[in-house]
């Protein structure tokens, strides 16, 4: 894979328009395909060398032709090969119709597919253009095969999930592999699309680079590549302002747990301090669980207005444990001039005056980042949540543009988006990052990288990445307090 594609996302509508400038540039149709199929029957020897029979499904358009031109090479090596076609191949078109005619094996309906032990299934039926439920046909024979579980190879991406949002259109295949062309599609990387493709392979089928970057937008996966140029190896001869000042907002004496959590992960991140601001109630409960992480007693707004005086203070946290109210209100508007992560708590204190928030957002110039996850964007964006033809990177790409926050669209698919219109998505989160206390650690790292002078994209970019690069490191067994001691290093 090329440095250029490597983090790419581009969306079907992208793809199509990549396929229409690599046809004008005189770049031949057929030739990919040629190059599509044989990436495919190349995977499914590689994957699968002890297969009986593949089962080959091939669809009504240009996904069928790959799985035409896959069939083929697959029985040239050998295989024992049996192919099905969705509808009449003789009406097929172009170069589909092309790579059928190349195909000497006979074609049986689909609806004659009865699967076998030992199977292997290619499905190429549609890909990633699906933008409509599977056709009954086409939705009987999915549910045979999950049932079956017998694996599946998918062409471009699993038939039944659509390349755009990586919803489930009716009914979906379940892929062991997924090959796809020249660069990944949101579908392979957004729930449920991204349980249904197993392990994703992208493979270049001989369409120049340069037309794939030109159409692409905004949208690319979370890597280091997005965010490493800010964060370079700290000067051997700074000291810890110079690292940044983080300072986490604690709630009452009966709830400082998750805030001491993003303290401590905010530690561990590389801020050069980490002031735990407690309320009088919480101080002896706080101190006695404390020891690198300093505390200020910060009783109510008075108190908060006059430590903002010391312009040392970069970077806030507020939310984890911090409770919902008019003191979470009034703490987050005197913030919205610093560096903030708005978390849990602070943003649900929100949902009923999200416009003066989103206000003084706007007026201020900091660099506010909101971490909801999907209850608290349901919450806080309730129109842009119900909208049902948004896909999730739409969706945080709106919220991000009206509340002129950085949003961190918190799940196992979790989307980071600028208000520009920017936007990654994550992907190397394992499963038991989902625990209690995650995400006040994820907070945590967000404000260490604020506290030493990453922009807010950027910061909550490389805290997600980070945090999921965590859970890696803490394995299955990880707890918030594990996580916390695993935090790797940023650069």
């Amino acid at each position: 894979m090329s440095d250029a594609l490597q983090d790419i996302l581009v969306t079907p509508a992208e793809m199509a328009a990549i396929d229409q400038d690599a046809a004008r540039s005189g770049i031949d149709g057929f030739s990919l395909m040629r190059s599509a199929g044989m990436a495919v029957s190349a995977a499914a020897l590689r994957l699968f060398p002890a297969a009986r029979r593949f089962a080959v499904l091939c669809g009504p358009g240009n996904n069928g032709g790959d799985g035409y031109v896959a069939a083929a090479a697959l029985a040239r090596c050998g295989a024992n090969v049996v192919v099905f076609a969705l509808g009449d191949p003789a009406m097929l078109k172009g170069d589909a119709a092309r790579a059928r005619n190349a195909c000497t094996l006979e074609t049986g309906a689909i609806a004659a597919y009865e699967p076998q032990s030992g199977d292997v299934v290619v499905d190429a039926l549609f890909g990633a253009g699906l933008s409509r439920d599977l056709p009954d046909e086409a939705r009987t024979i999915v549910e045979r095969v999950n049932e079956s579980g017998l694996p599946v190879l998918a062409v471009d991406l699993p038939s039944g999930i659509d390349g755009h949002s990586g919803e489930v259109r009716g009914a979906s295949f379940i892929a062991a592999h997924t090959v796809t062309f020249m660069a990944a599609k949101p579908g392979h990387l957004l729930m449920p699309g991204r349980a249904r493709t197993g392990t994703l392979e992208v493979f270049e089928i001989g369409i120049p680079a340069r037309l794939v970057t030109a159409r692409s937008g905004d949208l690319r996966v979370n890597t280091p590549a997005i965010w490493k140029h800010h964060a370079a190896c700290l000067d051997p001869g700074t000291h810890k302002y110079k690292r940044g000042h983080l300072a986490v907002l604690s709630g009452g004496q009966m709830s400082t747990g998750a805030t001491r959590l993003s303290a401590a992960a905010g530690l561990r991140a590389g801020a050069g301090l980490v002031t735990l601001a407690s309320p009088a109630d919480a101080l002896g409960v706080n101190a006695s669980h404390l020891t690198a992480v300093m505390l200020k007693e910060i009783r109510n707004a008075a108190d908060l207005a006059d430590w903002l005086k010391d312009k040392r203070l970069n970077a806030f946290v507020l939310g984890p444990g911090f409770g919902v109210g008019k003191k979470a209100r009034d703490f987050t508007l005197m913030l919205c001039d610093r560096a903030l992560v708005l978390d849990a708590d602070g943003m649900t204190s929100f949902q009923q005056g999200r416009k003066e928030l989103f206000e003084v957002i706007a007026a201020s110039g900091g660099e506010v980042v909101l971490t909801p996850h999907e209850g608290e964007f349901a919450r806080l964006f309730s129109e842009i949540a119900a909208d049902g033809a948004l896909s999730k990177i739409e969706k945080a790409q709106a919220a991000a543009k009206l509340s002129h926050a950085v949003i961190v669209y918190k799940g196992p698919d979790t989307v980071i988006a600028a208000p520009s219109g920017r936007a990654v998505v994550n992907a190397n989160a394992p499963p038991w990052l989902a625990t209690a206390g995650s995400g006040d650690v994820l907070a945590g790292i967000i404000g260490a990288h604020l506290a030493q002078g990453m922009p807010a994209f950027e910061a909550a970019a490389a805290a997600v990445w980070r945090h999921g690069e965590t859970a890696i490191r803490a394995g299955r067994t990880a707890t918030a307090e594990t996580l916390v001691e695993n935090i790797p290093p940023l650069a």
